[in-house]
């Protein structure tokens, strides 16, 4: 197969790991992991998560870097080119859709996140507020979250428009150690509180009791979610990596990095969360409701509370810079577009379809599907049933199309520390595809009922 010589490459190893950890660490490590792990656990949930990083998680990315660095392709070029014929192309645009919507009401959440980091300097975070009240009022007010919606997304077209090197590359390099610093510094704070000791318990303390089919569910859609995993900045961002570059080694970093920001998130919130006596809960209920009353009460809670709100905005846009990515790469190879023009019109475009999801909480707020605003709408459709679908014939796609013997080879070039081999086919061409129905399945079970 020949390939594309004019394709931008990663500059170094840690440029591609930086990128594509940055891909992986997002909203979904802060406030969604060490609640899953708290109620499922501790730290039995996250031993089973780190089975489902090295059983699922781990050989999927490995596969899809593969198939990026195989074709130098976005995700439609990629499953076209490898297909023989056959029309596996749809999957690719799967992906490519996917990643738009994600990133469409990843925004919007981006978005608070900007706006509380502005609102932590210039009002602080004081004990007289109604932490529930200030936020229904931002979310359900018209205009002002559509701007930070839009600012946003200025933010990561800037990014992308400047290319891999000058743009995603460079940015990483700066935005990962700076969160990565700035989460420390939070747990540090976060754990030398008087009471943290409750809310390491309840974060780390191994609960067998607590494991279930459903939190086995629960340990594989995170490691899926957090990982990137069927969404295209895998292949995208493989497709800029060097043929030098050994695939297992350098992907093991990015899962490492992942779980490693995970865990840490999690010492920084609930020992401080139980320390001033609240109660612990997920999503955007404990980033901007929770966490805000709990710096109003610490020492230097302002300051904190901007450093949160910062960690937040970082881990947003280095996702959000992957999924725009994924789109802008299509539009470049298989159109012809150059990246200023592919760059501002996608972004554009995604700041207008997930303009609803602003409006869900205000003039759209009587809009319900299965009884969920259009936010929840846009997450239930994209990572409930989009994502895992994509997994799912990714896994085939590699094991029956490529064929696994191609793909392992593909891996394994040049050789390094970590080998795939007889087990990668195993869990490629009969667990992995088992694993992914299997939390299809028990998502829409959960949603729907039985």
């Amino acid at each position: 197969m020949e390939e594309k010589q004019n394709r931008e490459q990663w500059g170094s190893k840690i440029g591609f790991i930086l990128a594509t950890a940055g891909s992986a660490v997002g909203l979904g490590n802060i406030w969604r992991f060490p609640y899953i792990a708290g109620v499922n656990g501790g730290a039995a949930f996250i031993l089973i998560y780190i089975a489902a990083i090295l059983l699922i998680g781990y050989p999927l990315m490995c596969t899809e870097v593969a198939l990026g660095r195989r074709t130098q392709k976005n995700p439609v070029g990629a499953f076209a080119s490898l297909s023989k014929g056959k029309s596996w192309r749809f999957v690719g645009g799967l992906i490519v859709l996917v990643a738009f919507f994600i990133l469409s009401y990843y925004s919007v959440i981006g978005g608070w996140s900007l706006a509380y980091m502005t609102k932590s300097v210039i009002g602080g975070f004081k004990p007289t507020f109604n932490y529930e009240e200030l936020f229904t009022g931002h979310i359900s007010q018209v205009w002002e979250p559509i701007i930070w919606h839009g600012i946003f997304m200025i933010l990561t077209i800037v990014i992308i428009e400047s290319g891999v090197l000058n743009g995603i590359q460079k940015w990483s390099k700066i935005l990962m150690p700076g969160l990565f610093i700035l989460l420390l510094a939070l747990a540090i704070r976060s754990m030398t509180l008087s009471g943290a000791s409750e809310g390491i318990a309840f974060f780390l303390k191994p609960d067998f009791s607590k494991i279930t089919f459903g939190t086995i569910q629960a340990a594989i859609s995170q490691a899926f979610y957090s990982l990137s995993i069927g969404m295209g900045p895998l292949i995208t961002y493989g497709s800029y990596l060097s043929k030098k570059d050994n695939i297992p080694d350098n992907v093991g970093w990015v899962a490492g990095a992942d779980t490693t920001v995970a865990i840490i998130a999690g010492l920084a919130i609930f020992p401080a969360v139980f320390a001033m006596g609240y109660k612990p809960n997920a999503g955007a209920g404990l980033a901007f409701i929770t966490l805000p009353a709990v710096f109003s009460q610490m020492a230097g809670g302002s300051f904190f509370g901007f450093i949160f709100f910062v960690l937040l905005s970082v881990a947003a846009l280095t996702s959000a810079m992957s999924l725009l990515e994924v789109v802008v790469a299509w539009i470049i190879d298989e159109k012809g577009w150059n990246r200023r023009k592919a760059s501002i019109g996608i972004g554009i475009l995604v700041f207008i379809v997930g303009i609803p999801a602003t409006l869900g909480y205000s003039v759209l707020s009587d809009v319900k599907f299965l009884g969920m605003d259009l936010l929840d709408t846009y997450d239930f459709i994209t990572n409930n049933i989009v994502l895992p679908i994509t997994g799912l014939f990714t896994a085939i796609f590699a094991a029956y199309i490529w064929k696994v013997e191609y793909a392992m080879e593909e891996i394994n070039t040049p050789k390094g520390k970590i080998t795939f081999g007889s087990f990668y086919r195993f869990l490629i061409m009969v667990i992995i595809p088992i694993a992914v129905c299997f939390i299809m399945i028990m998502n829409l079970i959960e949603k729907f009922g039985a």
